[in-house]
């Protein structure tokens, strides 16, 4: 076996380093480690790999504080011999012995080493604006600085006797690395004052003594270090004792606002924290020192740089802001959140800054549900949410806005009140017209908002439940949805009713919906609903019986339901044993009889079995014991389960290993695609398949077979993922099943292969894909197989993506249908889709440079089994692609002087950003490869 590389090895330490050191200990580890970094043939770019280990798990390298100072040692002597050109690796050998001597605790013994590379990294950055090193040694002295804050971020106060000449490094530096100085100087600065403020007895010019001392290291503070925190969020702020001269501070602090437009965003903020700090501590410093930086603050678009002026509002208040101030500043913040350029995320942010803004003078502790006084309807107006927002734009602010008019109480007229309610029903009025799955959950928890805010408005509430249920009637797939909504609210309001009202409406929906409405799969989400009413005690159950006993009588259910469907009817039945009702002498005779029935007649054993025990519970035992039964096997059920199954399996450890499915290390199988193969496209007919003028009829009448065309199918060959154990070379009964990410597809059923041996040729497998949607989408796939030694495993393959050509399919017309027919077809379509551009259809354009060849070119690889007629007399090329379940996209290709122009046609606008990618694609490719 070979011997595994340094990468290999490092790697499989940083997956898991308690498994790699099973096989060997830290001890050897580190040993090898710091050999290899010691040896002069070994690379840069290896030596940089092998500290890693270092900076991720010190601690496991270096469990004790002796190994950490003496593994600090050595990295420190591999540091003296690098040479100066090798900047990457100094720079990690700094970074990893910080980091050593930092998490073993190494600094607070106060040990040589650490005071040597404390003045190492002290005449590193003393180094000013290059003059010994040049210019390559920036990035040295940027660690070096990083190396120095990082240690007195761990512990505050180790360079307050330095500050002088970090100041001095700071002021003398003019390159781009004055940033780490600046930021280095103003933590430590931070830290001396926090320290200073520690002290009891404080003369009036110690703090001139700390701000121009320049001896050694601050060990004092090491023995005991305070924890890193924001000073302006303890609760009680430490004061600077007042007389003391604050002069130099306030001329240092007054320069570093002056230069910090010269720092990048992020720094800048870090600054203005660390200087906010001060301030809080030094009651003699002015909070006005920040005045002249409030209008450029307010005129930002950074993040970083709002976030730290919202900080210094919530810490100055009204000693900094004005009123104008405040109201500019909110304005600004609502004006953000809605400006078109800013990306997602920064929106919430700007959200969730005018849901928590900092007021001059609260009138309330700020709790998560309050709002600020200054933000009304008025001001906020410009958030209300549409549809055309994104999910998570639009709920944050529907949540603002319902916070807004619940403050404002305008009551039940209020107009944005009603704004908002019309805006629910829009989105359910989306999902109704077959929404996507991210409108479906997005317009479910904007319902279970607006809920949370307005449960007390009875008229609303109610339109609420008749607009759901009318809305399950239609749809009952959201049966899921509905459920999670009143569990949710349920738990999130305490004494709500509107949970229940929506359970019983949607009980009663369900119980008289007629016999012809009902089929299989729709009964399976007609259960669930009818298994949550049940939890209910205020619901009655005896429709619920009448219903089940009803399907069950007058159908074939019990001899083709299967056992998902005779198991969620059980469950409907478990939840009615435990229901008050039940000790009505009707309803328990009812549903005795529901379980006599499907203990005699149902098909499944197992339902049977089931039936007949809840049937014997309920014959057999009162009331009190038959819950106290339910309940404790509900309650302690797995547990109970798993001992007996214990016992059975005790003396067959290995029949239970074989009834287990393994899950596999990593992915072990994968699909790769094969090329599509077009049959023949039939050139030689010539004969119409029928008259003209009804052509375009006699086409579209296909379609009223719905299986006709639906279906895609893309072929694969299932093969190994790279080399794996000898145990998984030969696979047998191998089951592939398939998930979707999104509702656009139909779910795919399971793909059985006889099996996969690794020195045969790979199967051929074929997934048949039935689009509601015809839009691309993503599938995780996995496969459960057996193994010669007859255990069964189970992996993850690679998703399988299917982009927006995978789905192009030649038109569909019938067999013999000429040339001829099919260019009929494209015409009349074409008219069709010109005439109903308001409906769904929809003509666009499309051009791009080119010439005669490459338009030939790109014809022939990309639209060769979809061309329609090729007319070389008058230039225009029609293709048609045909995509399941019943769209189309029709080209007109024409080539002009200068470009090639492509008329596009659709009987589905939403199609469009997906053809315009398309087309960028393949035009943008030829165009590169032509270059």
């Amino acid at each position: 076996m070979a011997t595994p590389t340094w990468s290999q090895r490092i790697s499989s330490f940083s997956l898991s380093p308690s498994q790699f050191l099973s096989s060997t200990t830290s001890e050897s580890f580190l040993a090898e480690l710091l050999r290899e970094l010691r040896d002069d043939k070994a690379s840069d770019n290896t030596k940089v790999l092998l500290l890693s280990p270092f900076l991720d798990y010190p601690t496991i390298l270096c469990p004790t504080v002796s190994t950490g100072e003496e593994t600090a040692l050595e990295l420190m002597s591999v540091l003296a011999q690098t040479p100066q050109k090798a900047l990457g690796l100094k720079c990690s050998l700094m970074l990893a012995i910080s980091t050593v001597l930092i998490c073993t605790t190494s600094m607070e013994r106060q040990p040589k080493v650490a005071e040597d590379f404390l003045d190492q990294l002290f005449l590193t950055i003393e180094d000013n604006n290059d003059h010994r090193g040049g210019l390559s040694i920036q990035p040295v002295r940027a660690t070096a600085c990083s190396c120095l804050r990082e240690m007195e971020l761990s512990y505050p106060g180790l360079l307050s006797q330095r500050l002088e000449k970090l100041y001095q490094l700071k002021q003398q530096e003019t390159t781009v690395v004055h940033q780490a100085y600046t930021a280095l100087y103003t933590l430590a600065l931070k830290n001396a004052v926090f320290l200073l403020c520690q002290k009891e007895d404080i003369a009036d010019a110690d703090l001139k003594t700390v701000l121009c001392t320049n001896e050694g290291f601050g060990w004092k503070a090491i023995c005991k270090p305070l924890p890193p925190t924001l000073v302006t969020q303890m609760e009680k702020i430490p004061q600077l004792r007042t007389g003391v001269d604050c002069r130099e501070l306030k001329s240092i602090v007054s320069l570093l606002l002056e230069e910090s437009y010269l720092l990048t965003p992020t720094s800048q903020a870090a600054l203005l924290k660390e200087l906010i700090d001060i301030v809080s501590m030094v009651p003699a410093l002015s909070p006005a020192l920040f005045k002249s930086q409030l209008l450029r603050l307010f005129g930002t678009s950074k993040v970083e740089l709002v976030h730290a002026t919202l900080m210094m509002k919530s810490a100055f208040t009204d000693s900094l802001f004005s009123s104008d101030d405040e109201n500019f500043f909110l304005k600004r913040l609502v004006c953000m959140a809605q400006h078109p350029l800013i990306s997602v995320p920064e929106k919430l942010f700007y959200i969730d800054c005018i849901r928590h803004f900092p007021e001059n003078r609260p009138l309330s502790s700020h709790l998560d549900d309050s709002l600020p006084l200054l933000v009304t309807p008025r001001l906020t107006v410009a958030l209300l949410p549409t549809v055309f927002n994104d999910s998570s734009t639009m709920l944050s602010r529907l949540k603002l806005m319902c916070m807004v008019y619940l403050e404002a109480d305008e009551g039940e007229d209020s107009k944005g009140l009603a704004y908002l309610f019309d805006h629910l029903m829009e989105l359910l009025k989306i999902v109704d017209n077959h929404g996507r799955r991210e409108m479906i959950v997005t317009s479910f928890r904007a319902v279970f908002t607006f809920l949370t805010y307005f449960s007390q408005i009875e008229k609303l509430t109610e339109a609420l439940v008749q607009k759901l249920s009318e809305l399950y009637s239609r749809h009952c797939r959201l049966a899921p949805n509905l459920i999670n909504l009143c569990d949710r609210l349920e738990e999130h309001l305490e004494d709500f009713v509107w949970p229940v009202k929506m359970l019983k409406t949607l009980q009663k929906s369900v119980v008289e919906m007629p016999p012809s409405q009902l089929t299989l799969q729709n009964f399976s989400w007609h259960l669930k609903i009818l298994k949550r009413a049940a939890v209910e005690k205020q619901i009655p159950q005896r429709n619920t019986l009448c219903f089940l006993l009803n399907v069950l009588y007058h159908s074939s259910l019990c001899e083709r339901g299967g056992w998902q469907v005779g198991n969620a009817i059980l469950a409907v039945c478990r939840n009615l044993l435990l229901h008050p009702s039940v000790n009505q002498a009707s309803v328990a005779v009812e549903l005795a009889d529901l379980l006599h029935h499907m203990a005699g007649r149902y098909d499944d054993t197992d339902i049977r079995d089931h039936a007949r025990f809840y049937y014997t519970l309920l014959t057999n035992l009162s009331m009190e014991k038959l819950s106290g039964v339910l309940l404790q096997s509900v309650k302690d059920g797995g547990q109970i389960k798993a001992r007996s199954l214990s016992a059975i399996m005790a003396e067959t450890d290995g029949l239970s290993s074989h009834l287990t499915i393994h899950p596999t290390s990593g992915p072990m199988l994968q699909l790769v695609r094969q090329q599509q193969v077009w049959p023949s496209t039939g050139t030689d007919h010539t004969e119409s398949v029928t008259t003209e003028g009804n052509v375009l009829e006699h086409y579209q009448s296909q379609f009223s077979d719905s299986d006709f065309a639906s279906e895609i199918t893309l072929k694969y060959k299932l093969a190994y993922l790279g080399e794996t154990e000898p145990l998984f070379n030969q696979l047998f009964s191998i089951v592939m099943s398939f998930e979707s990410n999104d509702s656009n597809y139909e779910d795919m059923h399971d793909i059985h292969v006889p099996c996969l041996f690794r020195e045969r040729k790979p199967p051929e497998v074929c997934l048949k894909l039935k689009p509601k949607q015809p839009y691309p989408t993503c599938f995780k796939a996995s496969a459960v197989f057996s193994t010669e030694d007859g255990l069964t495993w189970r992996t993850h393959l690679p998703d399988v993506k299917v982009s927006f050509p995978d789905i192009f399919l030649p038109m569909p017309v019938p067999a013999g249908s000429s040339l001829l027919y099919k260019e009929e077809v494209f015409d009349r379509l074409w008219e069709d889709i010109s005439a109903k551009q308001a409906d769904r259809s929809a003509i666009s354009l499309f051009c791009f440079e080119g010439t005669e060849n490459s338009l030939e070119e790109i014809s022939k690889q990309h639209f060769q089994n979809f061309f329609v007629s090729e007319q070389p007399s008058t230039g225009e090329n029609k293709v048609l692609f045909f995509l399941p379940p019943q769209y189309h996209v029709l080209f007109r290709m024409n080539l002009t002087e200068d470009a090639i122009k492509i008329d596009i046609g659709t009987d589905n606008w939403e199609l469009l950003p997906h053809i315009n990618f398309y087309l960028l694609k393949i035009t943008t490719m030829k165009t590169d490869l032509s270059d």
